[in-house]
């Protein structure tokens, strides 16, 4: 038995802390907690402050290394493949014990690799490649259709009920852990734009019903409040981004109990260094016109209690790179004025909501042993979630 013994625990659900707790983990899952010392044990570490496991509920694990939607399209999987093996090592030596990916080609066999211990990684959640409409966020616009169709960028496309009902199908027959669509355009896709709805109620309501059939939540790109409305009312579990909430959408989201995403550290990098890094000109211009709006939506949705999850959207490049994703924590409390455990929950116990699993992202009997030992408490200062001491999987140290 391994027994963690610390001075401030923060359980990932609990209003407050705790003082002075010893946990007792067997076989990776936590048994019991109790009062410091109350376990005798010869496999006994001490920590000053422990928290989850965190959980990043929105990446790209496509091991890209440019902000160029070229390279995305056209780069060798097996390349991608590697550096993204890389990528895996970032986030869990940040902290990130579980991340759910969605929207790439590499995250199924990352999965594998994680699983069967061959690479140190954080539980990988993916929905495989994500599905757009034609001329949808996830079509490649600036190449042949018929090259975008078949063989390029980080989604497929599928039009119609019943081609969007096989391609969730093709989807649940890979394993993947959840769906994601794109029920609006977006600020880096070319010829559309975040406030356009994309995708028919029939189309989403394929999805949506050939996932919750199996028992996998469905994840829609949705910026727009037309878009977010359909997803919504078809039945889409959570809501990427919210540039553009009205009280409407907001209620919505109350009404259906949807878990919002926002991925607030993107729009922050696009709009401050994008220029620096070969953001396409469309793309920055998108993101300056929506920033306001979108930090604007998030902080009415906290205020109104939606659920607020962290995710990031990054994808690999020195603009967004996996290691850094504890900026949206930052950003929850610099920006939108989150307490610094409303922060912390959103990338533990309210993550987890986004997931298939029940049994991450809290500190409590019966959950996995996916812990972060922190060097200063958080809750003084948010920015202490980045200096970690120690992460443990399963119970067990990483080492990366």
């Amino acid at each position: 038995m391994l027994v963690i013994e610390c001075g401030l625990l923060i359980d990932g659900v609990s209003d407050e802390p705790h003082h002075d707790v010893a946990i007792a983990i067997e076989d990776g899952i936590i048994v019991d907690i109790s009062d410091r010392g109350a376990f005798a044990s010869d496999n006994h570490v001490e920590h000053d402050v422990l928290i989850p496991g965190l959980i990043d509920a929105h990446v790209h694990l496509a091991g890209v290394r440019s902000m160029n939607p070229m390279e995305w399209a056209t780069a060798n999987v097996s390349t991608m493949t590697a550096r993204a093996t890389a990528d895996l090592r970032k986030l869990v030596a940040a902290g990130f014990t579980a991340v759910r990916d969605v929207g790439s080609s590499t995250g199924l066999g990352l999965r594998t690799a994680v699983e069967e211990g061959e690479i140190p990684g954080p539980r990988v959640y993916t929905s495989g490649k994500s599905i757009s409409q034609t001329g949808g966020h996830g079509d490649s616009h600036f190449l042949p259709y018929e090259w975008a169709k078949t063989r390029a960028g980080l989604s497929t496309i599928a039009d119609g009920p019943d081609e969007c009902r096989k391609e969730a199908r093709k989807r649940i027959r890979q394993g993947v852990d959840c769906l994601k669509i794109m029920t609006t355009g977006g600020v880096l896709s070319e010829k559309d734009a975040p406030d356009q709805s994309q995708y028919t109620d029939a189309e989403i309501s394929a999805f949506t019903e050939e996932a919750h059939r199996v028992g996998i939540p469905v994840a829609s790109h949705a910026q727009g409040a037309a878009g977010i409305k359909r997803a919504l009312e078809n039945g889409v579990d959570t809501i990427e981004h919210g540039f553009f909430l009205d009280t409407e959408t907001i209620d919505l989201l109350l009404e259906t109990d949807a878990t919002l995403v926002p991925t607030l550290a993107i729009m922050h990098r696009l709009v401050t260094e994008g220029a620096d890094h070969g953001v396409p000109e469309w793309g920055l211009e998108k993101s300056r016109a929506a920033r306001r709006d979108h930090f604007d939506s998030i902080r009415r949705a906290y205020e109104a209690g939606v659920p607020i999850a962290l995710g990031t959207d990054f994808i690999g490049p020195d603009l967004v790179p996996h290691g850094e994703n504890m900026l949206e924590a930052e950003l929850f409390v610099e920006e939108i004025g989150m307490t610094e455990m409303d922060a912390i929950r959103a990338g533990t116990s309210v993550a987890a909501r986004t997931l298939p699993d029940d049994n991450v992202g809290v500190i409590s009997n019966g959950a996995v042993a996916d812990l972060v030992a922190l060097e200063s408490d958080p809750l003084d200062d948010i920015s202490a979630l980045r200096r970690v001491e120690t992460v443990y999987r399963d119970g067990k140290r990483v080492l990366v």
